[in-house]
């Protein structure tokens, strides 16, 4: 019976390489994963997903509209899918969420999902918060803080380094924009 899973943390943890590794794992096995990755997110390249690592695979994209039943069984008319696998999960909304439990209970779909779990200001993400409250399965993936503890908080700093306390949820961006801290310091900037 298929499940779905959530693996969430803050940046750097390696879920784009977690998930890629996943890809890989059913594509070796001669089983088909399906990529998705939001449309918002184009650091790397529209409609990829890339590690910091070097590893990267073409994706399907989702915006706020889309239909993930709907785009699953559009997907599965060239062939059954053993795996749906899910990148930058926070941005998925409440409905796409609940879209999801009817791939995986419906449509027997396995969905692996990976995001953030919290944002620059320490406050869940739409799809993180609904992830954690009806998925099946969840994992922490697990990166430092710069003092060596467990980092699970995000800083956002401004094009002066300086620790950004207010502004737009969503502002897409990598090492030099955001940094993985953990509570303490977290507390220390922002709070």
């Amino acid at each position: 019976m298929a499940q779905l899973y959530f693996y969430y943390s803050a940046m750097n943890a390696g879920k784009s390489t977690s998930l890629l590794q996943s890809a890989y794992n059913y594509k070796e096995r001669g089983m088909r994963a399906e990529i998705f990755t939001a449309a918002l997110d184009d650091r790397f390249e529209k409609g990829k997903v890339a590690s910091r690592i070097g590893l990267d695979a073409v994706a399907n994209l989702f915006t706020k509209d889309t239909d993930m039943v709907e785009y699953c069984q559009s997907l599965l008319k060239s062939g059954k899918i053993d795996c749906i696998l899910i990148d930058e999960a926070q941005f998925l909304s409440k409905q796409q969420v609940k879209q999801l439990t009817t791939v995986v209970d419906d449509l027997d779909i396995p969905v692996l999902a990976y995001g953030l779990r919290t944002d620059f200001l320490g406050e869940t993400f739409e799809g993180s918060h609904y992830l954690l409250a009806w998925a099946d399965k969840m994992f922490e993936l697990k990166t430092v803080c710069h003092c060596g503890r467990k980092a699970n908080f995000v800083v956002r700093r401004d094009e002066n380094g300086k620790p950004v306390k207010e502004g737009a949820q969503v502002q897409v961006g990598g090492n030099d924009t955001y940094e993985s801290m953990c509570r303490s310091h977290f507390k220390e900037l922002v709070w």
